[in-house]
C-alpha cells in the first residue's frame, strides 16, 4: 500500500514510529529455553506453591517423562492437549510436558469454567487428551482421554523426547469470547511467544533467581507471560494461593491487569522492581503510584498479537500515560476505515503486524478473513491483524489508546463480547431482547425485557454457558428497552439506570 498520500515527513514517521526494532530471537522454541535453564542450574528452584517447591532439574525430568507418555498415547506435533487445571506445580509439569511432546497446550481453569464451555473447548480444539489433577478429573466432560498429573506416573529420567517441533507450530491455544456466545480458539506459535519473552522489554529484565508472581488465570494469555516469562529466564515462579497479596509481597516482578494490581499495596511489596500491566486501560493514578517505586510498563495487545505488542515504561512526570511503541520485530499502523495510513496525530484504528501476529482462529475462515489481512507495509507473506482499538501517534512517537471500535470490553482483564452474553440471555424462555453493558472494570449488568423474565434464571443461563467473568452481576427485567431517536437501544440511558438508579421513564427522556 502506498504512503504517497502522506507528506514526506509523515511517511518517514509512519515507518519510524510504527516499526519496532529488528532484534534476533535467541531461541524460537520456548521449551528449549527452559531446558537450557535446567541444564545450567538443575538445583535452582523453578516454582513454589503452598509450601512445596520444584527445582528446574525436577521440572525438566518430570516433563520429559510426561512427554514420553503423551507420545505413547499418540500425541504428535500440531496436536492440541487440554491443560484443565488450577494454579499449581502439576500445572507447570503438564504445560512443559505438552510442549516437549510437540503439541500446543489448551489451558482452562477447571475450578471456574462451566462444563458446556469445557466441552466446547474440547470440540473446537479437537482435543483427544486432557491433563488435570485427580481432584478435578470428574469435571472433565466425557470424550477425551484424561491423564491426572498427580497420579504416580513413572517420573524417572527418560531423556528429552526427540520431536521435530518447528517455530511455527502451536505453543498454546487460547479461547476468546465470540459474538455468538461460542468462544473462538486462537492458535499462538512458538515463534510468536519467543519473540516477546526472549527479547526486551518483553523479557522484563528477569534474571536467574528473580521471583515472579503467578497471579492470573491460566486461561488468560498474560498468565503465559508470567509462567513462561519466568521459566525461560531461570526465575522462581511464586504461585499464589487464595491470598493474592502474599505472593506479590515476596516477588521481584509482577505481571497483572490494572484491576488485579489495584488490590495490591505497593508499600507492602518492597522487593518489586518491575511491573507490567495490560488487558484493560490502566488508571493514571495507579500507574503513577507504582512507577514511583518500580519500573512500570503500560502495555497493550490482544491475544491474536501474542499477549502484548506495545510497551511503554511510564514516568510519573510524563504528560500522558501511553502504550508506547511496538515491541521488537512487531509493527503497529494507524489506518482509516479503508486501511489507508493516517498522518501522525490523526485518530484511526490500530492494525498490528510483525512477529507477534498469531496463526489465526481455529476452523473459522470467515473470522480470519475479517480480522487478518495481508500486510502491505511489510509485504511478502506477512499478515496484519485488525485490533479494533482506536489510537493515534503523539508527536514524539508514543501511541495513545483511545478505546474500542465496537462493544468488546475487558472485565477483570478478560475480553468479553457483550453481544455473546446478550445472545445467551435471549435464549432464555420468555426473553424477547437483552442488552449487556460494562458497569465498571469488574462487573457487567444486563437488561432483559419483558419485565416478567426471571432474573435469577437468566443469570444462571449465562453462568452455565459462558466463563465466570461473562456472568452479569445484575440482570434487570424491564417492560421495554429505551431507544434513541434513530431507533437504536439507548445504552447510555440504561447505564445511567444501572449506575444511578434512575427510573425507566427517566431513562427514556
Amino acid at each position: 500500500m502506498s504512503l504517497r498520500l502522506l507528506t514526506n515527513r509523515d511517511q518517514h514517521l509512519f515507518r519510524a514510529y510504527g516499526h519496532g526494532p529488528a532484534v534476533p530471537v535467541p531461541d524460537p522454541l520456548v521449551h528449549r529455553a527452559v531446558e537450557r535453564r535446567a541444564a545450567a542450574a538443575p538445583h535452582a528452584v523453578a516454582a513454589e506453591h503452598a509450601g512445596a517447591t520444584i527445582t528446574y532439574g525436577e521440572l525438566d525430568r518430570y516433563a520429559d517423562a510426561l512427554a514420553a507418555r503423551l507420545i505413547r498415547e499418540g500425541v504428535r506435533p500440531g496436536d492440541h492437549v487440554g491443560l484443565f487445571v488450577r494454579r499449581s506445580v502439576p500445572m507447570l509439569v503438564g504445560l512443559l510436558g505438552i510442549l516437549k511432546a510437540g503439541a500446543a497446550y489448551v489451558p482452562q481453569d477447571i475450578g471456574l469454567t462451566p462444563a458446556p464451555q469445557l466441552a466446547h473447548v474440547i470440540g473446537a480444539a479437537r482435543t483427544r487428551i486432557v491433563l488435570t489433577v485427580a481432584e478435578h478429573a470428574g469435571r472433565v466432560p466425557r470424550g477425551p482421554h484424561v491423564i491426572t498429573l498427580d497420579e504416580p506416573l513413572p517420573y524417572e529420567p527418560a531423556g528429552a523426547p526427540a520431536r521435530a517441533v518447528r517455530p511455527d507450530d502451536g505453543c498454546y491455544v487460547l479461547f476468546t469470547s465470540g459474538t455468538t456466545g461460542r468462544p473462538n480458539g486462537v492458535k499462538v506459535t512458538h515463534r510468536n511467544v519467543a519473540n516477546l519473552l526472549l527479547t526486551e522489554p518483553g523479557g522484563l529484565g528477569i534474571r536467574p533467581g528473580d521471583r515472579v508472581a503467578h497471579l492470573l488465570n491460566v486461561a488468560f494469555d498474560m498468565a503465559a507471560w508470567e509462567i513462561l516469562g519466568c521459566l525461560t529466564h531461570g526465575g522462581t515462579l511464586v504461585i499464589r494461593g487464595r491470598d493474592l497479596t502474599a505472593a506479590a509481597r515476596t516477588a521481584d516482578v509482577l505481571i497483572a491487569t490494572p484491576t488485579v494490581l489495584s488490590g495490591i499495596d505497593p508499600a507492602a511489596c518492597p522487593r518489586v522492581r518491575t511491573v507490567a500491566v495490560a488487558g484493560e486501560p490502566c488508571p493514571r493514578p495507579l500507574a503513577d503510584r507504582w512507577a514511583a517505586r518500580a519500573a512500570f510498563h503500560n502495555c497493550c495487545g490482544p491475544t491474536e498479537t501474542t499477549i502484548v505488542n506495545t510497551m511503554s515504561r511510564h514516568d510519573p512526570a510524563a504528560p500522558l500515560l501511553t502504550i508506547g511503541r511496538p515491541t521488537p520485530n512487531n509493527t503497529v499502523y494507524v489506518l482509516d476505515a479503508d486501511r489507508r495510513p493516517l498522518p501522525i496525530g490523526a485518530v484511526g484504528e490500530m492494525w498490528a503486524g510483525g512477529a507477534g501476529v498469531s496463526a489465526g482462529y481455529l476452523d473459522n475462515p470467515a473470522l480470519n478473513a475479517e480480522r487478518y489481512a495481508p500486510d502491505p507495509f511489510l509485504g511478502g507473506e506477512h499478515r496484519m491483524f485488525r485490533t479494533r482499538d482506536l489510537g493515534r501517534w503523539t508527536a514524539d512517537g508514543q501511541l495513545e489508546h483511545l478505546g474500542r471500535t465496537d462493544d468488546q470490553v475487558k472485565v477483570r482483564g478478560f475480553r468479553v463480547e457483550l453481544d455473546s452474553v446478550s445472545s445467551v440471555l435471549e435464549s432464555v424462555e420468555g426473553c424477547a431482547r437483552a442488552v449487556t453493558l460494562r458497569r465498571d472494570a469488574r462487573t457487567l449488568v444486563s437488561f432483559v425485557c419483558p419485565a416478567d423474565v426471571d432474573p435469577d434464571r437468566a443469570r444462571r443461563a449465562v453462568a452455565d454457558a459462558l466463563p465466570y467473568y461473562c456472568v452479569p452481576e445484575t440482570v434487570m427485567p424491564l417492560p421495554f428497552l429505551p431507544e434513541t431517536d434513530r431507533g437504536k437501544i439507548d445504552k447510555a440511558a440504561l447505564l445511567r439506570l444501572a449506575l444511578h438508579g434512575e427510573s425507566l421513564q427517566g431513562a427514556v427522556r
